[in-house]
């Protein structure tokens, strides 16, 4: 069973044409430093919001992502996101409700374009996408920040992707990364710079590129610009990490999503790896070789980031099989070497 796709042939969709994000300095050893041995924070501006309104909202949502809205209450966000009719993560969103709308944390590059693509398929249905960007802001917190929160928030979440909500927006706990705690504060834009000075005195404000290196090192991928319509949810690990319900009604794609899964199809997963560079070299959307077949690709960068011991760390989608032996090369066969790295989790045993 297929979810009705659009309102018009599917050669009159547009692709997701992305923007481009800039490039973000290598933040200096300090700035890592906050994160590993005190506390940190940091505005996030390789976010944006969506925020989804009216009655059908949570319905219009179920049909599209890969994880179930209909259910979403107000104490929890999770991951979804958001495929082609081929199966293609098209956007990885986190997904929360709050008091007026849905909310969607997008990579900025891609939220205008999946934003339209999302507004062709509403229909009559009661709902309203819009940019909330403007009007909310992203914290991302790290490291021994829960003393700090406690000035902010009356209760500290503490499970993962469990959400409070207060005065000044909503607070949700996200994986861990290198054993330090993580938080997404999220609310009216206003209201939240007006606490950062309060802030300044218990934490280390460090780069946005912190919380990229981050959420690598948390293993959890995210769809930006350059590698849209590339990976099944399986190849970056969405299935591991709660952002496919297997069990839910139908939504683009969600033939091949399920498919995948039955068949014991996946043969390539997202690994953590350290790689010799920079980020204006190491780029997501570059591929990856083997030794032992340089002819063609074996796997493609998902995410970078500057890494505190030098070089990038990566997520790579990657064959299964290029793991066992031999080596990995960014680019081409001569390339540097991955140095592969310890996920904080386990893939599933395939059958």
């Amino acid at each position: 069973m297929t979810a009705p796709l659009a309102p018009a042939p599917a050669h009159s969709v547009p692709p997701v044409a992305a923007a481009v994000l800039p490039v973000l300095p290598r933040p200096g050893g300090a700035q890592f430093e906050a994160v590993l041995k005190s506390g940190a924070y940091m505005p996030l501006t390789q976010f944006g919001v969506i925020s989804v309104s009216g009655d059908d909202a949570a319905t219009f949502l179920h049909g599209q992502l890969t994880s179930d809205t209909q259910h979403l209450d107000a104490a929890n966000a999770r991951l979804a996101g958001y495929c082609s009719p081929k199966g293609r993560l098209l956007a990885s969103f986190l997904v929360w409700r709050d008091s007026e709308a849905i909310r969607l944390l997008v990579s900025k590059d891609v939220q205008a374009a999946v934003q339209k693509r999302l507004s062709m398929f509403v229909l009559r249905a009661k709902a309203k996408l819009s940019d909330a960007s403007a009007d909310l802001l992203a914290v991302g917190l790290a490291g021994d920040v829960r003393a700090a929160l406690g000035g902010i928030f009356d209760v500290i979440p503490d499970g993962v992707h469990v959400k409070v909500d207060g005065p000044f927006g909503s607070l949700i706990r996200v994986p861990d990364a290198e054993a330090r705690l993580r938080y997404l504060w999220i609310g009216p834009r206003a209201e939240v710079e007006a606490q950062l000075p309060a802030l300044d005195s218990k934490l280390v404000r460090v780069s946005p590129a912190v919380w990229d290196w981050l959420d690598i090192r948390a293993g959890e991928p995210r769809i930006t610009g350059p590698v849209t319509e590339q990976f099944v949810p399986q190849m970056v690990n969405f299935d591991v990490l709660g952002g496919v319900n297997f069990r839910k009604g139908c939504y683009p794609g969600q033939e091949i999503v399920a498919r995948s899964q039955y068949r014991g199809t996946i043969k390539r997963r997202t690994a953590l790896a350290n790689v010799t560079g920079e980020t204006l070299s190491v780029a997501a959307g570059t591929e990856l070789f083997h030794s032992a077949d340089p002819g063609q690709p074996c796997g493609m960068v998902v995410n970078v980031a500057s890494a505190p011991a030098g070089g990038v760390d990566v997520l790579a989608e990657i064959k299964l099989v290029a793991l066992e032996g031999g080596s990995v090369h960014l680019g081409a066969a001569d390339g540097p070497a991955l140095r592969f790295l310890p996920l904080p989790y386990a893939w599933p045993t395939e059958v």
